[in-house]
């Protein structure tokens, strides 16, 4: 599906209604661990319930990026 594959372009893990996560990486122990980040925010999602999101900003997200050395 073309929407699956947009989203893959930027994304690690995405979550399919109905089937569950899929995850992509460049070997076995990245693959890992975006299916346990991915697990880890639905979590935080599904605790937070109605609570209002913050999102984060996109220097925010570079931020996190380079400090963890994510996506580069």
């Amino acid at each position: 599906m073309p929407c699956i594959e947009e989203a893959a372009v930027d994304h690690p893990a995405v979550l399919l209604g109905n089937h569950g996560p899929v995850v992509s990486a460049d070997g076995l122990e990245n693959a890992v661990f975006a299916a346990e980040e991915l697990e880890e925010t639905i979590k935080l999602i599904f605790l937070a319930g109605d609570r209002p999101m913050r999102h984060l900003r996109h220097g925010d997200i570079d931020k996190l990026n380079a400090t963890f050395r994510l996506r580069g």
